[in-house]
């Protein structure tokens, strides 16, 4: 009786061993990715991650932030891979050392979406003239405010219209400090004028009384990258792992993964991850 009791003992722990063994296993077989809320709130990761993850065992866990916060968390070393769409600023943490090679993944454009009603009458306008006619109409604009890719842009498109918004804007131009969905939200609730990427407009339902008013002009156009976080910077990042999900990425397979994602017909991101990095 002792002898079986002590083997069954042994068994059980065995069979812990391994379950443990198991578990950390598993744990290793994952990456941390911080990205933009672009990526998260239009449905991308939702449909590209089951995928990739089917394909390799690794788990890829999404800290959707604006692109700033994003490349924040690459540079404190809290996360394997970058993956967002602020070229100058992509640049600029490549430079400084803390990615290891950038790649081209795909692009979409931004779109200015307002009220049916287009109190500023900016409807078919070019983009800076869309701009400068909301100005000078003090017309409601809605504001990210966040550091993220899509600030940036709008940011850029304000000075490309001519107008220092730092010392123009007043009450009609409002910084919300959140995300894509949020920013449509408030305009939405605002009746108000947003710049918006067409991935996560195509994916909002709730518009109200909005639509796109401008889109079209090449200066709207929204290059994404994505890089491995330098490991000789931190060398808690798991480089083979998060290497693997950035090769998928630009790979034949999940390019046409990233093509193959459409809402209500329509494709949101286009694949072009025809350079080899920088």
């Amino acid at each position: 009786m002792k002898c079986t009791m002590k083997s069954r003992l042994f068994t059980v722990i065995a069979v812990l061993g391994c379950l443990v063994a198991s578990l950390a296993h598993a744990q290793e077989r994952s990456i941390i990715v911080a990205s933009t809320t672009s990526t998260e709130q239009s449905g991308l990761f939702g449909f590209l991650l089951p995928r990739f993850s089917a394909r390799t065992g690794i788990r890829v866990d999404v800290v959707a932030v604006g692109t700033g916060q994003a490349l924040d968390i690459g540079r404190r070393g809290d996360a394997d891979v970058v993956f967002v769409h602020d070229r100058p600023a992509e640049e600029k943490f490549m430079a400084e050392g803390f990615g290891v090679k950038r790649f081209d993944v795909m692009y979409n454009d931004f779109v200015l979406i307002g009220p049916n009603s287009d109190p500023a009458g900016v409807k078919g306008k070019d983009i800076a003239t869309a701009l400068k006619a909301i100005e000078a109409k003090g017309a409601p604009f809605v504001s990210r405010g966040d550091r993220s890719g899509t600030h940036a842009a709008e940011l850029a498109l304000w000075i490309i219209a001519g107008i220092d918004i730092a010392s123009a804007k007043g009450a009609w131009y409002r910084e919300i400090g959140q995300g894509m969905g949020a920013a449509l939200n408030t305009a939405s609730a605002m009746n108000a004028y947003v710049l918006s990427d067409r991935g996560t407009w195509l994916s909002f339902r709730n518009r109200g009384d909005l639509d796109i008013v401008v889109e079209g002009d090449k200066r709207l156009f929204n290059q994404y990258g994505v890089f491995l976080v330098n490991p000789e910077k931190h060398p808690s990042v798991r480089k083979e792992l998060g290497q693997a999900f950035v090769d998928w990425l630009i790979s034949p397979e999940g390019q046409a993964a990233i093509a193959g994602y459409r809402i209500d017909g329509q494709q949101l991101f286009f694949p072009n991850a025809g350079k080899k990095g920088d």
